[in-house]
């Protein structure tokens, strides 16, 4: 099957096993809290009677499940290469997972800058609805990241941290970056058209470019170690670590708010961008020397 049709058959997968995620998601929440508690969540009246717990159950069942599910589906059924389109494999040297956590917090500086960067962007009016869809997505994060109890906050890890960035990378750096390695022959390319479509997925245009270069990184930490599971870690990390420090903040257990973008300064950014550059060529190394001792 030729790269492009593979892409377009993704797609209609993964859009017919959406809607029937959301019609499941719709039914569920229906039945548990009645059609109010739906109507209540799309129209982000969030502090209605069980809408955080039905936002909760549709985002399981209408957003994540049906990613995960679609990459697995055309993976194992329609192509018959999960080895080559998921790359699930864990024959790499471990020390990639350190490099990776090391690589994840110390572009830290880096993504502020960008996010910065981002959120000067001016918009034409007829552009508006951008800032409506942020503000809307911004509505619905915060809600879901209320967390009164320590099991409140575990549970968000666990699907925020973990289940989403299975289902994210499966698909992105699985099946879609896979999909345009073997389209433009060309790894690099992939990687960067792959990330586009990962920020532009999100629908959140004021943070596209720090969650492009994140997901530029996670492509990289993919295609030099032939493992999924190096970018789901650092995508666990950066999930994750936002999780927890919501949860300590809203608990005074910590003075800084993990929303604050301005905590850098200049040398802070040149600091990281300069030491995430050697952390890769590091990484990029290990994996050399790997592929080396496998040859032999």
């Amino acid at each position: 099957m030729h790269p492009g049709l593979q892409l377009l058959t993704f797609v209609g997968i993964f859009l017919i096993i959406l809607a029937i995620g959301n019609v499941i998601g719709a039914a569920i929440v229906t039945g548990l809290y009645g059609l109010n508690t739906v109507m209540a969540i799309m129209q982000l009246n969030l502090k209605a009677p069980h809408a955080v717990t039905g936002l909760w159950i549709l985002q399981i069942a209408g957003t994540t499940t049906p990613i995960l599910a679609a990459s697995v589906f055309f993976a194992v059924v329609i192509i018959k290469e999960p080895a080559n389109y998921i790359k699930p494999g864990i024959k790499f040297n471990w020390v990639l997972m350190l490099l990776v956590f090391a690589i994840m917090f110390i572009s830290s500086p880096l993504i502020e800058l960008l996010s910065n960067l981002n959120q000067k962007m001016v918009l034409p009016s007829f552009l508006k609805w951008m800032r409506d869809s942020e503000d809307k997505a911004q509505q619905l994060t915060t809600a879901m990241l209320q967390m009164k109890t320590i099991w409140d906050m575990l549970f968000n890890l666990l699907l925020i941290g973990l289940l989403t960035a299975i289902a994210e990378e499966f698909m992105f750096r699985g099946v879609i970056q896979t999909i345009f390695a073997r389209w433009t022959k060309n790894h690099h390319a992939a990687i960067w058209i792959t990330a586009i479509l990962f920020s532009a997925f999100h629908m959140e245009f004021f943070g596209f470019l720090p969650r492009m270069v994140l997901g530029v990184l996670f492509g990289y930490f993919v295609v030099w170690s032939g493992s999924i599971w190096t970018a789901v870690w650092a995508h666990f990390i950066n999930n994750g670590t936002a999780v927890v420090a919501t949860y300590l903040f809203q608990h005074k257990k910590i003075g800084f708010n993990p929303d604050n973008q301005h905590v850098f300064n200049y040398m802070g950014y040149l600091f990281s961008v300069v030491i995430v550059i050697f952390l890769l060529y590091v990484y990029r190394t290990v994996t050399l020397n790997k592929q080396q001792l496998q040859e032999y």
